[in-house]
């Protein structure tokens, strides 16, 4: 069962995002560049806050959010690498908000590290920031050094497959999301770890997405996604179904 997105406000924009941000991207009415490799013309408005309450909408139903622009590099006065606002960060800062929430978990498994939601969530004891992604790879953060009490960075080797991201599951992934006791998983999902992906160099599978999608479900009473990367459109839908299958089996 699906059902179309709806936009989200500039109040829900604001709960993670400085007002001088958005009003930036709602004033774009020509192709602009808002980082190098970030661009944003008229329509981009609209597409960002659709994503946005999107996201929103699948936190507080427990659905999967196929949306893009995608979020995790959107920083909270900033746009980056391809991503306009921090959908998934909006997504959790709204559920604690309408559905009374006290903690909430992210686990992000693109294969870029989410260095705009652990900006957002940084010092914030009440969001765990899980991050699964290869490095050293931009955006140049993440490595095994970044780490503080509510943020777990998980840098991949280049090459790594399903038998080495379900590893990194299970010895580090789930005791940390269990300590934490998370009422809300959000899934940051990502598909660019794929093996065919043409921007990194990952060899999971479709049986791969499925069971960290499974896993991830397992974790807390409420779960929900959002899409973030993926760029081989020939295999992306079938990956997104292999998600989908996990997150409901």
């Amino acid at each position: 069962m699906w059902s179309e997105g709806r936009a989200a406000t500039e109040e829900e924009l604001l709960l993670c995002h400085t007002p001088e941000h958005v009003a930036r991207v709602r004033g774009v009415e020509h192709p602009q560049w808002l980082d190098y490799d970030t661009v944003a013309t008229e329509t981009t408005w609209e597409a960002a806050c659709l994503a946005a309450g999107t996201a929103i909408e699948a936190a507080l139903r427990g659905g999967f959010a196929l949306v893009r622009p995608p979020g995790h590099h959107a920083l909270p006065d900033r746009a980056m690498g391809f991503c306009i606002f921090g959908n998934v960060s909006i997504a959790a800062r709204a559920a604690q908000q309408r559905l009374g929430l006290e903690r909430v978990a992210i686990v992000d498994f693109d294969v870029h590290h989410g260095n705009g939601t652990q900006a957002i969530f940084r010092d914030d004891d009440t969001v765990l920031f899980v991050s699964l992604h290869q490095w050293p790879f931009y955006p140049g953060s993440g490595g095994p050094d970044d780490q503080a009490e509510t943020t777990v960075n998980v840098p991949m080797s280049a090459g790594s497959g399903d038998e080495e991201y379900l590893r990194a599951f299970e010895h580090t992934v789930e005791p940390a999301v269990a300590r934490f006791e998370p009422e809300l998983v959000l899934v940051s999902a990502g598909f660019d770890a794929h093996v065919d992906d043409p921007l990194a160099d990952m060899r999971v599978t479709e049986d791969g997405f499925r069971e960290m999608a499974r896993r991830c479900a397992a974790m807390a009473p409420r779960v929900a996604a959002v899409l973030e990367g993926g760029y081989e459109l020939d295999t992306l839908p079938g990956l997104v179904q292999a998600a989908l299958d996990g997150f409901t089996s």
